[in-house]
């Protein structure tokens, strides 16, 4: 789980590597609750997931508005739920909520394997006809 492949890759270059970076803080995020360490360092690990999280969608969007993607509202529209939804888990976990973890994992999971995998694909036509230009 949270291991990065190649065939996550978009074809963007920083990207790529930023996307890397959330592949691995998920691993983080999948080996302390695999070691029974959840509760101890869940909410550290959530706070730095909402941090790169926001830091990259800002750089992404930077990217999109540059080279005039015509979905960027749209994208941007689901960057903004996304962390909405990682920062409601993060609330749940600093009020004591126990339980999440495995819903938390899910989440992570399958937003980095469809927002990378479907979406962030989709702009990429426009960042590299922009750039051949």
């Amino acid at each position: 789980m949270f291991e990065w492949n190649d065939k996550y890759a978009i074809g963007v270059g920083s990207i790529d590597t930023q996307h890397k970076g959330l592949y691995a803080i998920g691993a983080e995020l999948y080996a302390a609750m695999s070691a029974g360490q959840a509760r101890e360092r869940m909410s550290s690990i959530l706070a730095r997931l909402v941090q790169y999280t926001e830091s990259h969608f800002a750089f992404e969007e930077r990217l999109m508005q540059l080279h005039h993607y015509p979905d960027f509202a749209a994208h941007k529209a689901q960057h903004e739920a996304l962390i909405r939804k990682i920062s409601g888990f993060r609330e749940d976990v600093q009020n004591g909520m126990i339980g999440i973890g495995i819903p938390l994992l899910q989440f992570v999971e399958g937003w980095l394997t469809d927002h990378i995998g479907k979406t962030d694909r989709k702009y990429v036509p426009c960042v590299n006809a922009k750039a051949a230009a």
